[in-house]
């Protein structure tokens, strides 16, 4: 039997991220070859992620990055089972390497297949699995391309947001930090009215001809009224509408257009957990 070294599990846990013991019993079991220490940590993070397939993974981190130019973005979100997993300060700095990686990848498929540290995104997911014992996985892959992007990630890593502008002008920067912060707080539902799904739109109309019949408004009377209360569904739920939360006397539109009177909002993705 290979005698195994301290430096040795070390030298294994820094690579995988696996405890103490989990990498001496690895080792071990491997009569001291690396690779197949590795196997058998990751043939384990199998067995968990199979057994716990069916869990909920709805806590963990999520993390917006944008490209040296400004001009792509990405948002994932790696999801965890608890709380306490997502705070954790090594789970955060994978959130953080795997969106630095998912920047040069156009979907979650490609991503999940692209090579990290040796292995592919999806091989380390089943890793971390076994590793810390809950279900790990990419919740939420999100792209945004415009001529500038900006991006903001909420305290504690539960929303993170991406927004695109018209053109990289003067001002661009912050405008772009503060309509991202806008769409992290106020979790509009579109950009715009012409982005509003017409499902939505139909069942605003219902529930507000609903009320209307139920203060006694006469049915003829209740188009109108529905389409103003329509009017403001739109003002309230969809980005370059709202009020700005920095000032309320002007709409996000409005803003964007006192940086730059050309400059409008082109896009912007929003993902939030817990």
């Amino acid at each position: 039997m290979a005698k195994i070294t301290a430096a040795e599990v070390n030298k294994l846990r820094q690579t995988t991220g696996a405890g103490m013991m989990d990498c001496k019993k690895a080792l071990v079991e491997a009569d001291g070859d690396f690779d197949k220490a590795i196997e058998i940590l990751r043939k384990k993070g199998q067995k968990v992620a199979a057994n716990r397939a069916d869990r909920d993974s709805s806590e963990g981190a999520a993390i917006a990055k944008v490209n040296d130019d400004n001009t792509q973005g990405v948002i994932i979100s790696l999801n965890c089972e608890t709380d306490f997993v997502a705070k954790n300060e090594s789970f955060v700095k994978l959130a953080t390497e795997l969106a630095d990686l998912a920047l040069g990848f156009d979907s979650k498929d490609d991503f999940l297949a692209a090579s990290f540290n040796g292995m592919t995104v999806s091989d380390k997911l089943t890793e971390q699995t076994g590793v810390i014992g809950e279900k790990i996985e990419i919740g939420s892959f999100e792209k945004l391309s415009a001529p500038f992007v900006g991006s903001y990630i909420h305290a504690g890593n539960k929303i993170a947001t991406l927004v695109g502008l018209s053109a990289n002008v003067d001002g661009a920067a912050e405008a772009a930090k503060d309509v991202a912060m806008q769409a992290a707080a106020m979790n509009p539902v579109a950009l715009n009215e012409e982005g509003v799904d017409q499902s939505v739109i139909d069942k605003e109309i219902e529930i507000a001809k609903d009320q209307l019949r139920q203060e006694g408004k006469p049915e003829e009377m209740l188009d109108n009224i529905a389409k103003g209360k329509l009017k403001r569904f739109f003002k309230d739920n969809t980005l370059v509408n709202q009020d700005f939360i920095k000032d309320s006397k002007q709409s996000v539109a409005q803003y964007v257009k006192s940086v730059n009177g050309d400059l409008t909002v082109t896009g912007f993705s929003r993902v939030a957990l817990g």
